[in-house]
């Protein structure tokens, strides 16, 4: 039965992830365990890519090979490997089952298979239960018959994929591709998501300036390097170039280089970051923080596509794609006066939204997956996950800080576990107390009128004035963590000027460096 259902997924086009997620589950019903995963190599991880029986979040971690004996086992065997119940090798699925208040079930039989396609080593197929015995010598024999189905089913959705590229594909020549490395990985599953990289991959090969805009935390450097990677420049360099550092007496010389002698500490001729890039990307983050000053010089160097170092005579050719990230409204600033229309305009001939991560359905149990797994890795514990009700949480809240936000939240509360006394070799799982998420993710409540029936009024807490400025220790405190302690980021969250913020931050006893710095 189970054989007439997968060749029949052979002979229809179908999605790779529906083809992977429907073999999965075909095999876990075959073989009647608890969960199978369709794991593909990628260096020196595995990745997987289907799954059934497991925690949604697992489709976000990525095993490391050197740290998963048992994954290494069976990548190494053209054989079917079977572990016992009494190996003392971890396994990467422990506490990860998902069974209805399992959050603390260990696997006590598992086996896999490596997968092998056009003869080099592609993945790994895996099958777990939580019953000692389930996977018996006959079992690893059907085992090996069945892989063969799984591998053609993995080569007819290469195929069908370079197809799909061959007939999207342009005249001109494709370009040779970089790999992404592993922290260059985008992760999620959602309609918003597969539709951004798509409108991505497809802008890359344009040559069109791209101005990625979204909030604070949505990985827009990830973006920046996905297209770089997928132009025809992928092979030139990617040049990163944070404005918000910029000094403005030395933004310049930091764009454009310039000549021994051309400023006091010029000590030497120095190119700048556009002649860096020559041939390949300038990534301007947090373009939105420029100087006018210099705003009016970049526009110059975009228009002309020439670049003159401070204390030279004649300029220079480059030929540089421009992509360009804030998580400012550009629009706005230009009506405020704060940024050049024309220079607004050259940058976003093609400007792409990257949604904040409340508005990509479900993708956040799949990126939390990923950072469970790197802070497993960083801690050196048996296993990491969420228990059910952290996982509820995780949805729900609407992470104002996006992905950063999520990362740090994962980490934060994998200590907190391990400093509350969980064992390094337990299954440790991390409840919604430790995410401390639930206050940012409740709705709001109704306001309501002072002196309405609904609510009597709250009594003061305090003279006025301590109240005022508890208010605003609290606002400024919040500010600064949400932009992640960047001053000028809060102040025009506050909507204050950034020096009338630090004479407020050192009145209130916030101390800060740049505080302590201005007049009293």
């Amino acid at each position: 039965m189970i054989l007439d259902s997968l060749l029949a997924d052979l002979i229809n086009e179908l999605p790779h992830a529906v083809r992977f997620q429907r073999l999965v589950r075909a095999l876990r019903q075959h073989f009647r365990c608890d969960a199978a995963c369709l794991l593909r190599l990628d260096s020196e991880s595995l990745r997987p890519v289907a799954a059934e029986g497991l925690v949604r979040e697992a489709l976000g971690r990525r095993f490391l090979l050197e740290r998963h004996p048992r994954l290494a086992a069976i990548l190494a065997s053209r054989q079917p490997v079977r572990f016992e119940a009494c190996d003392p090798r971890p396994d990467p699925y422990e506490g990860l089952v998902d069974m209805p208040g399992g959050s603390g079930l260990q696997v006590h039989d598992c086996m896999g298979v490596s997968l092998h396609v056009e003869g080099r080593p592609w993945g790994a197929l895996t099958l777990d239960a939580l019953a000692p015995g389930t996977f018996d010598a006959a079992a690893r024999q059907e085992l090996q018959r069945r892989s063969l189905v799984v591998e053609a089913a993995v080569r007819v959705s290469l195929l069908e994929q370079r197809a799909r590229s061959e007939r999207q594909a342009q005249a001109t020549q494709p370009a040779q591709g970089l790999a992404p490395a592993a922290d260059d990985e985008i992760l999620g599953h959602s309609a918003a998501m597969r539709q951004l990289l798509r409108e991505i991959d497809v802008v890359a090969d344009s040559e069109l300036p791209v101005l990625l805009l979204g909030e604070t935390g949505v990985g827009k450097e990830l973006f920046a390097r996905r297209l770089h990677r997928s132009s025809r420049r992928s092979a030139r360099p990617l040049v990163h170039v944070n404005c918000a550092a910029l000094p403005e007496s030395l933004a310049e010389s930091e764009l454009f280089g310039h000549m021994k002698g051309a400023f006091s500490g010029a000590t030497a001729e120095r190119a700048g970051r556009f002649e860096a890039a020559h041939g390949g990307t300038l990534f301007l983050d947090e373009v939105g923080e420029l100087p006018l000053a210099v705003q009016a010089k970049l526009l110059r160097a975009l228009q002309s596509g020439e670049v003159q170092r401070l204390g030279a005579d004649q300029p220079r050719r480059v030929d540089v794609r421009v992509i360009a990230a804030t998580n400012r409204d550009l629009g706005a600033c230009v009506h405020e006066g704060h940024f050049r229309a024309d220079l607004y305009h050259r940058l976003s001939v093609y400007p792409v939204h990257i949604p904040p991560l409340r508005e990509r359905e479900g993708d956040a149990l799949t990126i939390a997956g990923h950072f469970l797994e790197l802070n497993r890795t960083r801690l050196g514990l048996r296993a990491l996950r969420l228990a059910p009700e952290a996982e509820a949480a995780v949805l729900s809240y609407r992470w104002p800080g996006n992905v950063r936000e999520l990362e740090h939240a994962i980490s934060r509360a994998a200590v907190k576990a391990l400093s509350r006394g969980a064992g390094r070799g337990e299954i440790v799982s991390l409840g919604v107390e430790l995410l401390d998420i639930e206050r940012g993710g409740a709705a709001p409540e109704p306001a309501v009128a002072a002196g309405s029936p609904g609510r009597p009024p709250a009594a003061p807490a305090g003279p006025l004035k301590e109240l005022v400025e508890r208010t605003q220790r609290d606002a400024i405190a919040s500010a600064l963590s949400l932009h992640h302690g960047n001053w000028a980021a809060a102040a025009r969250a506050l909507e204050l000027d950034a020096s009338n913020l630090h004479k407020l931050a050192r009145r209130l006893g916030l101390k800060t460096a740049a505080a302590e710095a201005l007049p009293a």
